[in-house]
């Protein structure tokens, strides 16, 4: 299944807005769904602090006059600006399964927009492969603004070499803007190192959801003898034995990265998503979002 900016794939965008304006609302239902809570700009009143309460929202003339740790509730704010950083780096260019990489980029990206366009929210987006080759599409509200901003994010050429994630994060974070969601789509292959520091402070002044798009071929290595293989990034070409060794150490290899990976965006307080080419992405997020929903029914968000 392929998302084909000029129309001729079997997932066409026609047939991606079908899919995720029919069946996604048919699956979600409520007036307001959001991927995270978006707990508002505007203050309200000040409560005791309970363990789990977000440290940034410390009251401390309160707290200083009473001696006792204190919240500042915020007011939820119905219009919600998101932003998107959608990586269009060339090790997206990739797929075993049922889409590429860049497909599931889209359709996750599409998802989002119509998640996040809802009740007159304003969405924009930054596309790219780093901040050097980055196209900022502003932020918008409407279905029609929506419909627009997932066209160009799909028709958006991918861009050869290797990719800058921190780079395009940090993008997204200038110039300061309105404080609200934002949500990077990648398939975060690079080293924690490089993006954590930028995504720690995207999440100081934003709900940040991360979108994961995966393959089940970087997960595992099938058993086909002599595999040749090639970076998409670099051009370089390699050939292995996929022997039972081998294969063992590729898949310990793989769920270590995708283990760091978790463990940075949780220590950056950032939400993670995982979608995969050979899984039903819809389905996906309606879980991701119905958790989200019984989560913050619980307070736990």
């Amino acid at each position: 299944m392929s998302v084909d900016p000029l129309g001729r794939g079997h997932l066409t965008l026609a047939r991606l807005r079908l899919l995720v304006t029919r069946r996604l609302d048919g699956l979600l239902q409520g007036e307001y769904v959001g991927l995270l809570p978006g707990p508002g700009a505007e203050a309200g009143e000040s409560r005791e602090y309970r363990p789990g309460d977000d440290v940034r929202r410390m009251d401390w003339h309160v707290t200083a006059r009473t001696t006792i740790p204190h919240v500042r509730e915020t007011i939820a704010d119905r219009e919600l600006e998101t932003w998107l950083a959608v990586d269009r780096s060339a090790s997206l260019e990739f797929g075993s399964a049922a889409m590429l990489k860049r497909d599931l980029a889209v359709a996750a990206a599409a998802a989002v927009v119509h998640l996040a366009a809802r009740g007159g929210n304003r969405v924009g987006a930054v596309v790219g492969a780093g901040p050097a080759d980055a196209r900022v599409l502003p932020a918008r509200s409407g279905r029609r603004a929506a419909q627009a901003l997932t066209t160009a994010i799909a028709r958006q050429p991918g861009v050869a070499g290797p990719g800058d994630l921190p780079g395009l994060i940090g993008r997204l974070a200038r110039p300061p803007r309105r404080r609200g969601l934002a949500v990077v789509i990648s398939d975060f292959l690079g080293s924690p190192s490089g993006w954590a520091r930028p995504m720690r402070a995207l999440a100081t002044r934003h709900d940040v959801l991360a979108v994961e798009v995966s393959d089940p071929r970087e997960r595992e290595l099938p058993d086909v003898g002599v595999l040749t293989v090639v970076d998409p990034e670099t051009g370089r070409w390699h050939e292995a034995r996929t022997t039972a060794a081998l294969r063992r150490r590729y898949a310990q290899d793989a769920a270590e990265r995708a283990d760091a990976t978790a463990a940075a965006l949780r220590l950056a307080g950032v939400g993670l998503l995982r979608l995969s080419t050979d899984r039903d992405w819809l389905r996906d997020i309606v879980a991701f979002v119905a958790a989200r929903r019984h989560a913050r029914a619980r307070g736990a968000v």
